[in-house]
Parts: C-alpha cells; sequence; structure tokens
C-alpha cells in the first residue's frame, strides 16, 4: 500500500537559474544535481493538496491543505538508469499533523504557518495564488493564466521542471531515503503575468537570500492530478 495519496491541483512554479555553489552542501549522498541547458534550478512551488489519505486512511481537517516549498533537482544512477527526483530545502504546510508526520517519518523540513490560497475564474482568466504568515510578515505567489490547458512538450524546461518522479531527503553525509512519486504527466496553462512578494532570507535561511534580489527564468502553471507517494527506502553510501 501507498504511504499517502492525493491529488496536487494547480501548481504554481517559479523556477530561478542559479550557481550551483549554492546548493552543495544540500546534495543528499548518492545524488548529483540535475541540470537542464547548462542551468541549474531551485524552483518555489505552491499548490493544494485534496483528499489526502495516509495509508489508505483520510484524517479529519486535514485532507485539504496548501503547501509551499522550495526544491532542487538533482538524479541518482542505479541499474542502468537514472532516477530523476528533487530534494526540498523547505516545505510550509498550514497542519502541524502533517508537519509532525513528514518530519517524523520521511525526516523532511516542514513547517507550519498561517497559510491561504486563492483559485477563481474571472473573464477567462484563472487566477491561481497562495499565502503564508511568517514573522507576522505576508508571503506570497499568485498567477493569472489563460484558462485552457496545453500538453507540455517533451524536452522542454516545463518537462524538466514537473517531470521528476522520486524524492531523495539527506539525513547525513553517508545516508539517504529515496521515495517514489508517481503521477500521470501533468498539462500546464500558460501564464499571463505573475506576482512573487516572498522574503527568502526570513523564510528559508541566509542561504537564500540572494533570491529576494533575482527574476525567476520561468514561471508556470501545471493542472496537477491524482499521486502517490511510495514508502522509503535507505540508501546507505
Amino acid at each position: 500500500m501507498s504511504f499517502l495519496t492525493a491529488q496536487w491541483k494547480n501548481l504554481i512554479m517559479a523556477n530561478y537559474a542559479i550557481n550551483p555553489e549554492y546548493l552543495k552542501k544540500y546534495i543528499p549522498a548518492g545524488t548529483e544535481l540535475d541540470i537542464w541547458n547548462g542551468n541549474c534550478y531551485v524552483s518555489l512551488v505552491g499548490f493544494l493538496f485534496k483528499d489526502t489519505r495516509v495509508l489508505g486512511f483520510r484524517i479529519p481537517k486535514h485532507s485539504d491543505f496548501e503547501e509551499v516549498n522550495l526544491r532542487f533537482y538533482v538524479k541518482r544512477f542505479e541499474n542502468g538508469e537514472w532516477k530523476r527526483g528533487v530534494v526540498f530545502i523547505q516545505e510550509i504546510v498550514p497542519k502541524k499533523a502533517i508537519t509532525f508526520v513528514a518530519n517524523t517519518f520521511y525526516k523532511e523540513n516542514y513547517k507550519t504557518l498561517f497559510m491561504q490560497h486563492q483559485n477563481k475564474l474571472e473573464a477567462e482568466v484563472l487566477k491561481v495564488g497562495y499565502s503564508w504568515q511568517n514573522q507576522k510578515k505576508t508571503n506570497h505567489i499568485s498567477v493569472n493564466a489563460y484558462d485552457f490547458i496545453s500538453p507540455i512538450e517533451e524536452g522542454s524546461e516545463a518537462a524538466f521542471i514537473m517531470e521528476h518522479y522520486f524524492g531523495y531527503t539527506k539525513y547525513n553525509q553517508n545516508k539517504t531515503y529515496e521515495y517514489e512519486v508517481k503521477h500521470q504527466k501533468w498539462k500546464q496553462y500558460y501564464i499571463k503575468n505573475y506576482d512573487i512578494q516572498v522574503d527568502f532570507e526570513h523564510t528559508y535561511g541566509k542561504d537564500f537570500t540572494f533570491l529576494n534580489h533575482l527574476k525567476p527564468a520561468s514561471v508556470f502553471l501545471a493542472e496537477g492530478s491524482e499521486i502517490t507517494v511510495e514508502n522509503k527506502r535507505k540508501i546507505v553510501l
């Protein structure tokens, strides 16, 4: 049985091309940075969890909630093929129980903050946004997108960002946790404009202060789908 099942909906992905040196200390053992067209990316991602179940059970008042995370991309070579995955710097959710489960069982770096979201359609424009309160300051990421979806082109930047199907967690210098995330290929909405007001230093630490002064290389809005998160596996080198 899968550890977690849910729907991920309306995923905003703001992608920053950065110097790989910034991520060196965060790379889990046994993986290496996954680069696209010479660019190393870190992404700010906001989305909705819907109908969330842990080991098949829905937890009352914890099935629908927002998440915003900062992540980067790695790959691991095993059994003659590359596994492409993500590493999370931090994941923000509004529910303490979610934070407890993720940090305890998956050794992730979840944090609980007050969050809100927006999802409405006006004059054929889809307005999607996520906000969170941190140190008495409101941060938000939002987009306006045209209300039609299209397939994601193979080999494109959007495909690179969205098609990573493993999660990797750095436990220590020699131990890594790996888990598989399964979902169908997503479709995307075309972005009309976006607004990002985030204090990266106060949210993610001084290592990421530089993002306060950097514009994203791209911003995407994915429709999302049903997903499953499989049980973790320990990798020891």
